[in-house]
């Protein structure tokens, strides 16, 4: 009994990690990109890898253009 504890304590202690680390990172980068950090950063500690596939799909590709980094101008 103790040992099946021990395993478990240890997988919801990387689970924990896993979550806290990918929703720091998507906070931080979507801050330093303009787009909605807070989201990203909620979203990143719910779930895991959805977020990150979709922020790199809409983000980091460049499908979601920002008015802030207008070169027209």
């Amino acid at each position: 009994m103790e040992e099946e504890l021990a395993r478990s304590m240890w997988f919801w202690l990387l689970v924990a990690s896993i979550l806290i680390s990918q929703s720091t990172w998507l906070f931080l980068d979507a801050r330093k990109r303009g787009s909605n950090y807070w989201l990203w950063g909620l979203w990143g500690l719910i779930s895991c890898p959805l977020p990150l596939i979709v922020y790199w799909i809409f983000v980091r590709s460049g499908w979601i253009k920002r008015g802030n980094n207008d070169k027209s101008r």
